[in-house]
């Protein structure tokens, strides 16, 4: 279908839908069961039964299993079998590890999603963007991607960059004509808005007529769907550490075995026990761990409402030390509301909060109506120039929109004015607001054809393009007198913490070309609305924690710079002697001036988004790892640049989504505060938990080597050596990952990104907890082997024990930095259940007569549990004071 050809009434008529009224919910489930999802198919996943062969084929596994393999060709059955048994069982959990991550890949792939603004049921609503189908009215504004293949039927000034479909990076302007070509390729089609592409200028409606593969993005999939997994720094130091680790393991296997031999043990039982024991040291599981770690946080981190769409965005969160964040909606509420309107040089105070539309205007003590001189006018034209519209839900109304548009059509509401009286005016031309320009437009045409434009932005911008004034005697020359009243009357306004709002209208004759540069000049001054944006409660207490932590927050806004001080003063953000810098400061400084500011600077008030980007090199430049946030399209480069670039998950634009490592679901700072939390905690639960294996396999290696050195018998089997590392290695290990934060992890200073994995003395801890886990398992086997020379098996079998509970003691001292006593063991209950699993696990080995003669054990008095929980518990509270 040559949709481009067809007139907006005749894809409404193919299609069944018009587009004021949008699909109903009958519609929508039909055709998204004939057309599927809105989304293009991407590389299949590997199969099921493909990833969990892939966990056998490490060459340590394979080697074990050819070993087996022998060992059954000699008659070596149940040691054989235990062995397949243990290497099947280690292979499905790393398969159930693997699952997990995959999972939850996926599911922050379906929540990092765009969303698209849709008209259903005459309501707009925003829904995810693979829920659109065929039919649907999408609403676009400036920064939004398209998200499935639209016939345009509204433009105002809409400009779209197609540059990901025809490499042409020029924005096309878009209209809602028909076009009556036959052959015309998609550039071409300019009433088209096509799936994947960026409207860069204006806004328009469109009703979509291709969804997935059936769009013109469906037809180069491959292209835009390849998207190959980047690993992270932290993965990438892992991969590299469990390199030096397997070569360490080996030599050290090597060492044992080769002593083992010297010492006069068979060739065969060595080479077996070298091997168990290599599969056991080696921490193969370490990258799986960490997989799961990291989306196990990331889950969490979603609980909290923040969407990690960088795996890498994780590590550096523990990282910052400086937060740059907008006011607007992330400090504050995000819903404006006018408290103060100056019209006919008088202030004018509204009563009322937030969205409710009941209120009332006072000029001092009496209340006013609409016969007060040019309000009625003055709200009424804050009502046509405005793209927000009111939407009531569960009796309460709520914005669809701009919050300050919003807080215009609620201040109009509370005078009487309703949408109808919109009605009697046409829209003729919208010159959409942009930062740069501070400001915006609308022409409109009155029922009597007479056409005026009406102009609202910051008071600063309008002032200087405004060359009358309305007074109670109507219009008057703007003078030097006016025009200081008017100041003086925003400067009360911003002591208020009020934000200004000005605006303007200008009379346009018919047969004036529109689109002049002058036509915003030579405007008549109507009013200032003051508006107040409330701070959000839980800031401040976020603030200070971030203070706690060696984070420093910096506010970022538009706003007058009165305004924002007298935020930044109520959530205790501006110290006494904290410099604020205003934009046109910035323009005068350089890059390294404002270095030698910036640490001194907490507020930077009527800035644009290019100063964005100059401040985050300059914080960098002085050594800081910078969290950045922002909504608009033109905070993409600055977030891009900064080292966390932070978007807003309501407000946000999905370039600046697509641009940031972390997106806000709830646009609210404290939710930053709490990301930087969680990723703290991330960062620390993997060091957790490579402490813990590590130092268990050191205990597991040495137990080894120092008996061979000693010229005592196996102190482990190999089917034990195997079974410790997976009753020990799993399940504890896993619960690590999945440990609450520690009290005083935003009291610490903000990690050093150049960290290496075993700083802060890990390194140390897990050498000496592993010398004294495997010395106090060397002990418990030569006390026992000594006391009965004639039962090698008790020996075994004590040893073995006090290896594994030493383990399972030494993995609570794991949880803290400090010491093992500074934490509540069952504030982990995750961990406590995964003990008590592997340790039931252990006394089935032990008391279960079947399994006694496959794992050599045989049972333990209550005197020998004693022995060997005293000696296990030896290495935990030897070194269980102390940090180190």
């Amino acid at each position: 279908m040559r949709w481009y050809q067809l007139d907006v009434d005749r894809v409404e008529q193919k299609l069944h839908v018009t587009s004021n009224r949008g699909l109903n919910v009958k519609q929508v489930e039909q055709r998204r069961k004939q057309y599927g999802s809105n989304i293009l198919e991407g590389q299949k996943h590997t199969p099921r039964w493909l990833l969990f062969l892939k966990q056998f084929q490490d060459f340590m596994v394979l080697v074990l299993l050819a070993a087996t393999l022998i060992a059954g060709l000699l008659g070596e059955y149940i040691d054989a079998i235990a062995i397949m048994v243990i290497v099947l069982v280690n292979g499905c959990i790393g398969y159930f590890q693997e699952q997990k991550a995959e999972k939850s890949l996926d599911k922050l792939k379906e929540l990092s999603a765009p969303m698209a603004n849709v008209l259903r049921n005459e309501n707009w609503e925003k829904i995810n963007s693979r829920d659109i189908v065929v039919g649907d009215v999408v609403k676009m504004n400036s920064g939004d991607r398209i998200p499935a293949d639209i016939r345009i039927v509204k433009s105002n000034s809409m400009e779209t960059e197609e540059s990901a479909l025809t490499g042409e990076s020029l924005p096309v302007v878009k209209h809602a004509t028909a076009i009556e070509s036959n052959h015309l390729e998609a550039q071409d089609q300019v009433n088209m808005g096509f799936m994947g592409t960026l409207v860069t200028r204006g806004s328009g409606v469109g009703i979509v007529v291709g969804t997935g593969m059936h769009t013109v993005m469906g037809q180069i999939a491959s292209l835009m769907v390849s998207t190959k997994k980047m690993s992270t720094p932290l993965e990438n130091k892992l991969a590299e550490l469990g390199k030096i680790l397997i070569v360490v393991a080996l030599v050290l296997t090597a060492l044992v075995v080769g002593v083992g031999v010297f010492q006069g043990h068979p060739v065969y039982s060595m080479f077996l026990a070298g091997v168990s024991l290599a599969v056991a040291a080696i921490p193969e599981g370490l990258p799986a761990i960490v997989t799961v770690a990291l989306s196990l946080g990331v889950q969490r981190m979603i609980r909290k409402r923040a969407i990690v769409r960088k795996l890498s965005a994780v590590e550096t969160l523990g990282s910052a030390s400086v937060i740059c964040s907008d006011k607007t909606g992330t400090m504050t509420e995000n819903q404006m509301t006018v408290k103060e309107v100056y019209v006919n040089g008088s202030q004018l105070y509204v009563t009322g909060d937030g969205y409710d539309i009941q209120g009332d205007y006072f000029l001092e003590e009496d209340k006013i109506d609409t016969d007060f001189p040019n309000l009625e006018a003055m709200l009424l034209y804050g009502m046509l120039c405005n793209n927000a519209s009111l939407q009531v839900k569960k009796g309460k109304y709520n914005v669809d929109g701009d919050p300050t548009d919003g807080a215009l059509l609620i201040a109009a509401r509370k005078m009487g004015l309703t949408s109808s009286l919109g009605d009697k005016y046409r829209m003729v031309k919208e010159i959409p607001f942009d930062s740069d320009r501070k400001r915006m437009s609308v022409i409109v045409e009155d029922e009597n054809n007479m056409r005026f434009l009406i102009t609202k932005g910051a008071p600063d911008v309008l002032l200087p393009r405004s060359t009358f004034h309305m007074e109670e005697g109507g219009r008057k020359v703007l003078n030097k007198a006016a025009k200081s009243n008017i100041n003086q009357a925003v400067d009360q306004m911003a002591e208020k913490a009020l934000r200004t709002i000005a605006i303007g209208i200008k009379s346009i004759p018919k047969d004036e070309s529109l689109n002049t540069a002058f036509i915003e000049d030579d405007l008549t001054f109507i009013g200032l609305y003051g508006m107040i944006d409330p701070p959000r409660k839980e800031v401040q207490s976020a603030i200070e924690e971030c203070r706690q932590a060696g984070i420093k927050t910096v506010m970022i806004t538009g706003d007058h710079v009165k305004t924002a001080s007298a935020i930044a003063q109520k959530l205790h953000l501006l110290p006494e002697h904290g410099r604020v810098l205003e934009g046109h400061q910035l323009n005068q400084l350089s890059i390294s001036e404002l270095e030698d500011v910036i640490d001194d600077t907490f507020v930077f008030a009527r800035v644009t988004p290019e100063h964005k980007l100059k401040i985050v090199k300059a914080f960098q430049k002085k050594g800081h790892i910078v969290a950045m946030t922002g909504d608009g399209v033109n905070d993409a480069p600055a977030i891009k640049a900064s080292d966390i670039g932070i978007s807003m998950g309501m407000s946000g634009t999905d370039v600046t989504k697509e641009a940031s490592s972390l997106v806000l679901m709830d646009d609210n700072f404290a939710t930053i505060k709490s990301a930087i939390q969680e990723g703290r905690n991330i960062y620390e639960n993997i060091r957790k938990f490579i402490r813990y294996l590590l130092a268990s396999n050191v205990g597991e290696i040495l137990v080894m080597l120092f008996a061979m050195l000693l010229a005592l018998p196996l102190p482990l089997v190999p089917v034990q050596i195997l079974w410790v590392n997976l009753v020990t290695d799993g399940l504890p290990a896993m619960a690590l990952g999945m440990d609450k934060a520690e009290g005083d992890v935003m009291k610490r200073r903000p990690r050093n990104p150049r960290e290496g994995v075993f700083a802060r003395g890990m390194g140390y801890k897990i050498i000496s907890r592993g010398i004294m886990i495997g010395l106090v398992t060397l002990i418990a086997f030569m006390l026992t082997y000594q006391n009965n020379p004639d039962n090698l098996v008790y020996g075994q079998t004590v040893a073995f024990t006090t290896l594994v509970m030493a383990q399972l003691i030494h993995v609570f001292d794991c949880r803290s930095e400090n010491s093992i006593f500074s934490r509540n063991p069952f504030e982990n209950i995750y961990l406590v259940l995964a003990v008590l699993s592997s340790l039931l696990l252990l006394l089935v080995v032990i008391y279960w007569e079947p399994l006694q003669p496959i794992f050599h054990t045989i049972f333990l008095s209550l005197r020998d549990w004693i022995f060997i929980l005293v000696l296990s518990a030896i290495p935990t509270v030897l070194f269980g004071y102390t940090k180190k």
